[in-house]
């Protein structure tokens, strides 16, 4: 996954309580495996006005001019403000690569499901959770302020606000080791490709019939 030092980024408020993970991304698009392609149906029931299905051709689709992705102001967003429990709703790990795939790299709010949260950390999305009032205070001066944009330093674990201001955040030290270095569970793990091949070639020696391939 991609490396997370510091990133300065449009904000986009998305102003809803317990955004479940079919309303990020709709079951009917789940049938494929790839991480890339899904971000033209990110918040699909809101976004438009037709009923969206895997291979339709979003540009001739009927877009709804009032739902936030859609304003001319949040189109290059790259932080997602949002409110309390985002995320609920079922496993699907579609939903983080949806977020990605248009272009968000950091999702705020004051609280996470705990299955999304992971989702989160385990492809290169950075959660960050602070408290409701700074959160309320933010949404309210996005409101106020055109192109409202913020600087996420991960190894400071500050965020700097539109106007100055330096919050502070909290976050597990191993999974911030792992975003700072762009390591997933794969990368994690051929960290220790060496040992992984000594121990084979050692267990090939003590039960080569185990490696036998006419076997």
């Amino acid at each position: 996954m991609e490396k997370f030092d510091k990133h300065k980024g449009l904000v986009m408020p998305l102003d809803r309580h317990n955004v479940d993970t079919d309303a990020i991304i709709p079951k009917q698009f789940l049938k494929s495996i790839q991480r890339s392609g899904f971000g033209h149906n990110l918040l699909d029931e809101w976004r438009y006005h037709d009923q969206g299905e895997p291979g339709m051709d979003h540009t001739k689709r009927k877009k709804n001019p009032d739902f936030v992705l859609n304003h001319p102001r949040y189109q290059d967003a790259s932080v997602l403000l949002a409110r309390h429990n985002f995320g609920c709703g079922s496993s699907r790990e579609h939903a983080v690569w949806a977020l990605m795939d248009h272009g968000f790299r950091v999702v705020i709010a004051p609280s996470f499901a705990d299955i999304f949260r992971n989702n989160c950390f385990k492809n290169g999305l950075l959660p960050i959770v602070l408290e409701e009032d700074i959160i309320e205070r933010m949404f309210a001066d996005i409101d106020a302020n055109h192109g409202y944009q913020i600087t996420v330093d991960l190894p400071a674990q500050q965020i700097h606000l539109h106007d100055g201001e330096v919050l502070t955040f909290d976050i597990d030290p191993f999974r911030k080791d792992c975003h700072i270095r762009g390591l997933d569970d794969i990368g994690l793990t051929l960290e220790h490709a060496a040992e992984i091949r000594d121990f084979e070639e050692k267990y090939r020696q003590r039960a080569p019939w185990l490696f036998d391939n006419q076997i």
